[in-house]
């Protein structure tokens, strides 16, 4: 599909949702330059502008081109039908295409980039190489694999839970438009989830399609983890019952979840979230970072580089995003956010008693008083400790980065990370 097909399925988007785009990317603008230009005051859109200059075009519309093939073009129509339902499929529908910093599909663009930081081993055919953007046509197919598994499991995490676990498989009233707005999400996650495998089988590398497979596994327990209410929101786990261990450092390694002992991680604040977040989140990143550099021959030693930065960008990236509610000082009427979110998870640690509030959404979140815990974070030390954890993450980040050869790419991805800290 040509780059004009996908900023006219763009528009579509802006119209269904009432959404006005903030820029648009030309390819004139996308090839004018191979070189990263400095980023001043470390603004993150421009850091992910310039960085998509290197690997030769807007690496942002990769899951879009397969959200909207002809298969499915008359499933984005039907959204129009969603609007004023307040369905959470609108607002994910508006996070994919919205170019600003809460943006999480540039995971395709950090997946080429540290491709093309690393190099290519010099044994590899040079029918493999796609010389206008120095990587290979397996990395960049990865790269798009990676956006189509991320955006398939945003669009499934916007389905609603329609009943409580009681009360599953009567018949459901006359929520219409819920019904709908799950049946599009549950469709379109699966359509973009089937075509990322179809695409990985056909990379044809067991070891590739293993890793990946792993990825999206622990995207499936990271639903699993800690309590949730009747309707299956996420809650934090209770401060008080937590055991005392002497290390609280989060775990570096775990290849599973079936061999941790679930008593050491839950109620610690640190550990709770990133255990979480690599799972939802840094797993993905990691191993696709890793598998990029498998397809590029590198040694295992800087596989593991490559895993490793991917995990630690996730998760400061989660930290960044954890902090967006409670950068206002006043939380707007029937607003919500994450409860296990890294601010409410220290600020838990920290005041035990508020988890009284909580517990009140036992049997829905809807009967939390949000503002009250807002209010709360905001009083406490968890927005501090937030920021260390993300500053933690990055530089953990750039330090790995430390490894690989001084070039563009490499300076692209230091730049997002600075960027990203100054959201």
């Amino acid at each position: 599909m040509s780059l004009s097909r996908l900023y006219a399925t763009k528009e579509l988007l802006k119209k269904i949702t009432f959404l006005n785009a903030s820029r648009a990317i030309t390819s004139a603008s996308i090839l004018s330059s191979n070189a990263p230009k400095p980023i001043q005051k470390h603004d993150f859109n421009r850091a992910v502008s310039e960085a998509e200059k290197i690997v030769g075009y807007p690496t942002s519309f990769l899951s879009l081109r397969w959200l909207l093939s002809d298969e499915i073009a008359n499933v984005a129509l039907h959204l129009r039908k969603l609007v004023g339902s307040n369905h959470p499929l609108l607002k994910t529908a508006k996070n994919l295409i919205y170019d600003g910093k809460s943006n999480m599909q540039a995971w395709g663009l950090i997946v080429l980039l540290i491709s093309k930081a690393a190099g290519q081993s010099n044994d590899l055919l040079e029918l493999e190489q796609d010389k206008s953007a120095g990587v290979l046509h397996s990395q960049r197919a990865l790269a798009e694999i990676t956006e189509m598994i991320r955006t398939s499991h945003l669009i499934h995490q916007g389905m609603v839970n329609l009943q409580t676990l009681k009360k599953s498989g009567n018949e459901l009233a006359s929520d219409s438009e819920l019904i709908f707005g799950n049946k599009i999400a549950l469709l379109g996650g699966d359509y973009l989830l089937g075509n990322a495998c179809l695409q990985l089988a056909g990379l044809r590398n067991q070891e590739l399609i293993e890793l990946i497979s792993s990825a999206v596994r622990d995207l499936a327990e990271s639903n699993f983890i800690g309590d949730r209410d009747d309707e299956n929101v996420a809650l934090p786990s209770d401060p008080k019952c937590k055991i005392h261990i002497e290390d609280e450092s989060p775990l570096e390694h775990f290849e599973s979840t079936k061999d941790i002992d679930m008593s050491l991680i839950l109620g610690h604040p640190e550990r709770e979230w990133s255990f979480r977040h690599t799972l939802a989140s840094g797993s993905l990143l990691g191993k696709s970072c890793q598998g990029t550099l498998k397809l590029a021959g590198q040694s295992e030693e800087l596989q593991r580089h490559g895993y490793s930065f991917g995990k630690h960008l996730a998760l400061a990236w989660q930290a960044s995003m954890d902090l967006e509610p409670f950068r206002m000082q006043e939380l707007p009427y029937n607003t919500s956010f994450s409860l296990i979110s890294a601010p409410v998870l220290f600020q838990l640690d920290h005041d035990p008693s508020l988890y009284e509030e909580i517990k009140k959404g036992r049997k829905s979140v809807e009967e939390i008083n949000y503002r009250k815990i807002h209010e709360a974070v905001l009083s406490g030390p968890g927005i501090e400790q937030t920021k260390e954890l993300q500053r933690k993450h990055g530089q953990a980040a750039m330090d790995v980065l430390n490894e690989f050869p001084n070039c563009d790419a490499r300076t692209a991805l230091q730049n997002i990370i600075m960027a990203m800290q100054c959201l």
